[in-house]
């Protein structure tokens, strides 16, 4: 995948489903509907230091993905270097991967593109069996897991799923766990290292984005000056 691809904006619309709830197709799975019922069970603890919710299988395979959604070039390093699979681990054993901001009582209706995945499962939980199904579908077709592939071959796989082309089994929404993949690992490529991907800032300073400073005012002074700014974390600001 080629970095301006990577690096191009996402107009995203607002539609109004025109799907009759009779006739839409609902999702199973989720937590059971229960009118005014409150999930008050825990969220797991992320556990510190090392990989905290997928396994190093998932782990390696998440890292090379990220290699192929981000090459290293003469720009910055690659997404794998960068982390992006750190922060991907760091995100599912946290709130994200509980979806616990998302609301999750059902029903769940399958809506159109435009309204984005209706998914019973947690962020975490698609990660688990859209991995599985992956390298259960290339052992089908190639004997091998997607790491043990060449880069030339892990591309045509990728291109497959994000075209929707590449069967994942009736768990998975190939075009939509794809999408899921390339979000996270932007995210990853491009948030605080705090947070464990963008390793040394690589990505901020490729586009010269300065990062957690506290203010620009002794900058003010140099206008059409090129700035040549070092970029600040929110690690470097943390006590």
């Amino acid at each position: 995948m080629k970095r301006r691809e990577f690096l191009s904006s996402i107009a995203v619309l607002g539609v109004t489903s025109t799907i009759p709830l009779a006739s839409a197709q609902e999702v199973k799975g989720g937590q059971p509907w229960e009118p005014g019922k409150v999930d008050t069970r825990p969220l797991a603890q992320p556990r510190k230091g090392g990989v905290q919710y997928l396994t190093q299988h998932e782990f390696d395979t998440v890292g090379a993905i990220a290699e192929r959604f981000i090459p290293a070039d003469e720009m910055s390093i690659s997404g794998k270097e960068a982390g992006c699979a750190i922060f991907v681990d760091r995100q599912l054993a946290g709130d994200f991967g509980q979806a616990s901001s998302t609301y999750r009582l059902g029903r769940f209706v399958k809506g159109t593109p435009e309204q984005g995945p209706q998914e019973a499962k947690t962020p975490a939980e698609r990660y688990r069996v859209g991995l599985a199904a992956l390298d259960k579908t290339l052992q089908k077709q190639f004997g091998k897991n997607f790491v043990d592939l060449s880069g030339d071959q892990q591309d045509q796989i990728l291109h497959a799923m994000e075209a929707g082309k590449l069967d994942l089994g009736p768990d998975v929404e190939t075009k939509v766990f794809f999408e899921l993949l390339l979000q996270n690992v932007r995210e990853g490529f491009l948030s605080d290292p705090i947070y464990g991907g963008n390793k040394d800032m690589a990505s901020w300073k490729m586009i010269g984005f300065p990062g957690a400073r506290y203010d620009f005012r002794d900058l003010l002074s140099k206008k059409g000056q090129k700035l040549n700014i070092i970029p600040t974390s929110l690690i470097d600001n943390t006590l």
